[in-house]
């Protein structure tokens, strides 16, 4: 299939596009949580003290009682086939950072030649899928397969729907035979219970007594790009590795914002509201949807949830959205950055923390100079941040994400934290010696008689941050769109354990030795802020004036996943995970290895590519221009005219120096090796990506040269802009 078939095929799709206007039989708003076995649906089926018990587990992470497991694998089965569900799945979340299942029948032949369903205690609470394929960093060699999956009661059962029947799947943990985690929600997990129990120790020394379990609470926006299925099927390398390898700045991108807010097109528009459908059904809170920067970029946000349910949620959502957009034509696209020179694409992880009983304990109030217990809290973060920044700057570690870090659409690799004015106005103050007023909101006079004046907040905010104060909670911006948020909620579990822990020590030594509760409360506040307030900037982070600011504060700005990933070498880095329980020094080494791993098997396969579409579709387009451009100038010259062909002169300079960059390219390919993933991860940054490079750039300058008939690859004006 040629390239300009493929693009007219597209444009074509396009335009004979019909939205679905019958709408939907109900409101949106009766769908929400339907295929979802819930405390509701439990409540309804279970005797009385099984959904006691169960809910205890659920809501105040009571120790779960494993002898009920049947009553609840009874009725959840009921619920399935009830349903239409045939099979149920051990839904799981290996090191990959997908998602992976194995299903059973719930059907099993009894002695008189029928069929009975079975589901019983010990198989909900336990499977045991293959775990030799999965990475594992070492943990387990390749003949080792046993591993085992846990029901995770947190999080719900749902129904995945098919048009040819229906599955339970059930959220689990993965782990190895030796009982080591391989999975993301196993630590995630343990995070959670390493922060609750310091910070339930906070709460008590502030008199507290009815403390509940603290919870980690998650929203990720998830931003993502739509494009015609043509166009995506016509383009090898967004088949194979998720993102152009190719592609020439089109004369108008993202230069006049027009996209960014603006109406969503009626073909997008109609899969948003499906896909919210889709998303209710599986009670995911769906709740903002809008047009992003780049054209073709869109942007998805749900609201707050328990981070180990907003987990389970970001990975379906993920799915859904995928299969939502088939049903459209349309492929959607995760990758950070799929189209070089326009936005990237992130996930926001938005976090706070808190419990049905003391609330949001990230809320400042009316007056923060006064709030003790948020200042603590806030305190603790920013302490958090500057200790660990090495370990959340791990987190969001990838090949894919390292293409948007530091560009004008993400924050840049150094890890600091925004308070905003009045939050820094207020720190500074405790810095002094104590805290005695707050800058107050205000009000915005519009000039307008007929609109009511607005309220200001008290400080703006910055997208420049990786880790901003938003008001009422902080927002990790620097976490890339088609990671799992499990490692960066494991980061900011762990930075607060620590913190957390930190200061119930320091209150207690302080209260013991006969200091004022007040006073103790200040003396940490002013201690945190004097030993860690460097890593507050409330400034422009993308000013080359920064980073030497940065540099001159002790801030680390590690650009790559190699830099990264050496932090989980760090003592400290390494300590405070054993410390908690969150990973073994065994678990975290095994992480890094698989970090690297996919890191230098991603580039190899980036490298493998560039050089076959060089080789077959773009070297030879050029050889054919330049073949009729040669035509052509001998022709003027039979006429007697001579001159030199510009453009001819340019093709052939570009195809000679498309044609060396593609030999190097080569030559790297096969020189890649390495000893360990360290030094092959090594390889791939300085060997692969700067021939990747050469080979890109002369391709780019061909493509604005080559017939536009000729070319083979669906452009980028294209691509973005035609939906």
């Amino acid at each position: 299939m040629s390239g300009s078939m493929s693009r007219r095929q597209a444009i074509e799709a396009v335009t004979n596009y019909e939205v679905n206007t019958d709408g939907f039989p109900e409101p949106l708003a009766d769908t929400f949580g339907r295929n979802v076995f819930t405390l509701s649906a439990m409540k309804n089926r279970l005797p009385k003290h099984v959904f006691k018990a169960v809910s205890a587990t659920i809501d105040k992470g009571a120790p779960l009682d494993p002898t009920l497991a049947d009553y609840v694998a009874s009725a959840m089965k009921d619920w399935a086939i009830e349903k239409g569900a045939s099979h149920y799945a051990h839904v799981f979340y290996p090191l990959t950072g997908f998602t992976a299942e194995k299903h059973d029948s719930f059907l099993e032949p009894d002695s008189s030649g029928a069929s009975l369903a079975e589901f019983q205690g010990k198989t909900l609470l336990q499977g045991e899928p293959d775990a030799s394929s999965f990475p594992n960093g070492g943990l387990r060699g390749t003949f080792e397969a046993r591993g085992y999956t846990g029901w995770d009661v947190t999080s719900p059962a749902y129904i995945l729907e098919n048009p040819n029947g229906n599955t339970l799947c059930i959220p689990t943990i993965f782990i190895s035979w030796t009982g080591e985690a391989l999975d993301k929600k196993t630590p995630l997990l343990r995070s959670q219970q390493a922060m609750s129990k310091q910070a339930m120790r906070v709460l008590k020394l502030f008199g507290h007594s009815d403390v509940d379990t603290v919870v980690s609470y998650a929203g990720a926006e998830q931003e993502y790009f739509l494009i015609d299925r043509h166009f995506y099927f016509a383009r090898p390398d967004l088949m194979t590795t998720n993102r152009t390898l190719f592609g020439d700045k089109p004369s108008k991108g993202q230069e006049f914002d027009d996209h960014y807010f603006g109406a969503i097109p009626d073909r997008v528009l109609a899969y948003m509201i499906e896909l919210d459908r889709e998303l209710f059904k599986l009670g995911i809170p769906s709740k903002t949807r809008h047009n992003e920067v780049a054209p073709g970029q869109f942007e998805l946000a749900p609201v707050f949830e328990k981070s180990n349910l907003a987990h389970d949620h970001q990975q379906l959502m993920m799915t859904t959205m995928k299969k939502v957009a088939e049903k459209y034509g349309m492929v959607c696209l995760l990758h950070e950055k799929p189209f070089a020179g326009v936005n990237g694409s992130g996930k926001h992880v938005n976090f706070s923390l808190g419990n049905s009983n003391q609330g949001n304990l990230l809320n400042p109030g009316d007056t923060p100079h006064e709030n003790e217990q948020f200042l603590v809290f806030c305190a603790a973060i920013i302490r958090g941040v500057h200790k660990f920044g090495g370990l959340l700057r791990a987190s969001i570690a990838s090949a894919s994400n390292d293409h948007r870090l530091g560009a004008n659409e993400a924050p840049p690799a150094i890890i600091s934290i925004f308070l905003g004015e009045q939050l820094m106005d207020v720190f500074d103050q405790i810095a002094k010696g104590g805290a005695k007023a707050s800058k107050e909101s205000g009000l915005l006079e519009l000039g307008v008689d007929t609109l009511p004046p607005l309220k200001a907040d008290a400080g703006d905010r910055n997208r420049t941050s990786p880790f901003a104060f938003t008001g009422n909670r902080f927002e990790f911006r620097a976490p890339g769109s088609n990671q799992s948020i499990s490692d960066p909620m494991v980061a900011i579990n762990a930075m607060l354990a620590d913190s957390l822990d930190y200061v119930a020590d320091f209150l207690e030594k302080e209260i013991a030795d006969g200091v004022a509760f007040d006073a103790a409360v200040q003396k940490v506040l002013e201690d945190i802020i004097v030993e860690h307030g460097k890593v507050v900037f409330n400034g422009n982070g993308y000013s080359d004036e920064w980073q030497e600011e940065a540099a001159s504060r002790g801030l680390l700005n590690l650009r790559t996943t190699v830099d990264a990933m050496s932090q989980y070498d760090e003592p400290g880095i390494m300590d405070v995970l054993s410390k908690y329980g969150i990973l073994s020094n065994r678990e975290l080494k095994a992480r890094k290895e698989v970090v690297l791993e996919q890191y230098a098997l991603a580039l190899l396969v980036e490298a493998k590519e560039t050089l076959e579409i060089a080789k077959t579709m773009l070297l030879p387009a050029a050889n054919r221009y330049q073949g009729e451009l040669a035509g052509t100038a001998a022709s003027l010259k039979a006429a007697g005219i001579e001159t030199d062909h510009p453009v001819l002169l340019s093709v052939t300079k570009c195809t000679k120096d498309l044609y060396s960059a593609m030999l190097i390219l080569e030559e790297a390919i096969d020189g890649f090796h390495g000893d360990t993933v360290e030094s092959e991860a090594e390889y791939a940054l300085k060997s692969l990506i700067p021939a990747m490079t050469d080979v890109r750039t002369v391709a780019d300058k061909l493509e604005s040269n080559v017939a536009d008939d000729l070319w083979p690859l669906p452009t980028y004006h294209e691509m973005l802009t035609i939906l």
